[in-house]
């Protein structure tokens, strides 16, 4: 990953040392006396014809402010601290060519530098490792002049942007050098050095213990199924957060091969798994006392004569036998085992992540992650997600639906062949039924779990926004952190 590296300072702005400046400020249709200490700073605006929405960024030329390279970037009419994350992050990811950046805030958006300070790491993410002709290079270093900033926000903020650089970074590594060994391998080298504990089931491990679906998924490789454990367990821990990835590192569909089209892009549908690697690193980098156990569920999709077969049986970790009707519905089965495997060591709390319906895409679109699960759980999630910024929308688990997952064979069906409407809500009810029991009791109530279906936010495909662009976005790291910070504040 190449991140930008990030000071702060009380120089005045935009400081001697800098190639180039940014300025945040107001909308400046509503904010003219913020722009007062900036001589002729709103009249160069208003001759260009600035409008000043949100997160627009203009290069002006202001001689009485900069002698260098000089740019404006609004917060909007009513700023707040995720617009100028957003509008900071705009600003260092288009500002390119310039080795250092100054980051300046008209007056009243000072408060705000928390937020800037992610917000420039963010928006000065990079990934050009394969390019031959390298990019015009955005900031290798960004310094915001601000009088004050919280305590450790530096440290915080790039604790945050590496968890989401290190999601993207592993989701663009084409499947050609990313199989399931190659995938654990890279949780371990990532989490090396922090109080992160790692094991490593491998093919035989997996048989062993009667991991039927991640194995019944990865047959059809050459390159054999991996479930990676992490561990973090500081000794005051407040909340036992589990956390399981669905981890396919290429998914052709299987026997229910995909269309040419629909296999393009499918070395994404490992994301959940890197976003629990990156969630869990980041929660012991930033010290929390949350204890957490993050669960990959690694394995390759491909057809072969190996290769489960439509109508074959599967039997998960936990007994219950399943169906296999769709071998493109594979992301499920590998979540049902890593969903078992976490419910035994009966944390507080469950989720799980990942790119698993095509279906969620229809009904939320590109940037919302759909969320299920219980009620309570559900809620905190969605009031942290909101913290930060990232879109979630609450779906259903209807009970009368339970009946289409109904097998002639088996306990279950994997796949509703012949109706394809709810599609999401079919797999949030196909896994609810391997969360566990907070009890032995056979009615002891589930433990709470929330379901996070990020097949449409994990990857951007329109024009940039933001700190987001083209490819990868590391959707729900963000959100899960502030979850386990909140779990924190709440114990």
């Amino acid at each position: 990953m190449t991140l930008p590296a990030i000071s702060h300072t009380t120089d005045p702005f935009p400081g001697s040392a800098a190639d180039a400046a940014v300025l945040v400020i107001p909308d400046p249709a509503t904010a003219h006396e913020a722009l007062d200490g900036y001589p002729g700073l709103s009249a160069a605006l208003e001759g260009i014809g600035y409008k000043g929405t949100a997160s627009a960024s203009t290069r002006v030329h202001v001689p009485e402010v900069s002698d260098r390279p000089f740019a404006v970037v609004s917060a909007g009419s009513a700023p707040t601290a995720e617009s100028v994350r957003d509008a900071v992050a705009t600003a260092v990811r288009t500002l390119t060519g310039f080795a250092t950046v100054s980051i300046g805030f008209a007056p009243g958006l000072e408060q705000f530098a928390d937020a800037a300070a992610e917000g420039a790491l963010l928006g000065g993410y990079r990934f050009d490792d394969y390019r031959s002709e390298k990019k015009p290079q955005r900031a290798d270093s960004v310094v915001l002049h601000a009088p004050a900033i919280g305590e450790h926000a530096l440290d915080d903020a790039r604790t945050v942007a590496d968890a989401v650089a290190l999601v993207k970074d592993l989701v663009n590594i084409p499947a050609e050098w990313q199989s399931p060994a190659q995938l654990a391998q890279s949780a371990a080298d990532a989490v090396s050095g922090t109080p992160v504990e790692v094991e490593i089931l491998d093919e035989a491990q997996l048989s062993e213990q009667g991991f039927g679906g991640i194995l019944g998924v990865g047959r059809g490789s050459d390159r054999p199924p991996r479930l990676v454990r992490l561990s973090y367990s500081p000794a005051n821990a407040v909340r036992h957060i589990a956390l399981v990835g669905k981890g396919i590192t290429f998914d052709t569909g299987g026997l229910s091969l995909k269309p040419p089209t629909g296999m393009v892009g499918m070395k994404f549908d490992m994301a959940g798994s890197a976003t629990v690697l990156a969630t869990t690193r980041a929660i012991a980098q930033l010290g929390l006392p949350v204890r957490v156990t993050a669960w990959m569920c690694i394995a390759d999709n491909m057809p072969s004569g190996h290769a489960t077969r439509p109508g074959d049986v599967l039997r998960m970790l936990d007994g219950q036998t399943v169906e296999v009707l769709n071998t493109d519905a594979e992301g499920r089965l590998v979540m049902a085992d890593g969903l078992v495997a976490a419910s035994r060591e009966q944390p507080d709390v469950i989720f799980d992540v990942a790119t698993l319906t095509g279906a969620i895409i229809t009904a939320l679109g590109m940037r919302h992650t759909g969320v299920m699960g219980e009620e309570q759980a559900v809620a905190e999630y969605l009031v942290a997600a909101e913290t930060v910024g990232e879109p979630a929308w609450p779906l259903p688990l209807p009970e009368y639906m339970e009946d289409l997952l109904e097998s002639q064979i088996a306990d279950m069906i994997n796949s509703n062949m012949g109706d394809r409407s709810g599609g999401s809500l079919f797999a949030g009810l196909f896994l609810q039924r391997f969360v566990g029991r907070t009890s032995d009791a056979a009615d002891a109530p589930r433990i709470p779990w929330v379901h996070l279906d990020i097949a449409g936010s994990a990857e951007h495909k329109g024009s940039p926004y933001g700190f987001t662009e083209k490819g990868p976005t590391g959707a729900a790291v963000r959100s899960l952190i502030a979850f386990a910070r909140a779990s924190v504040k709440e114990a």
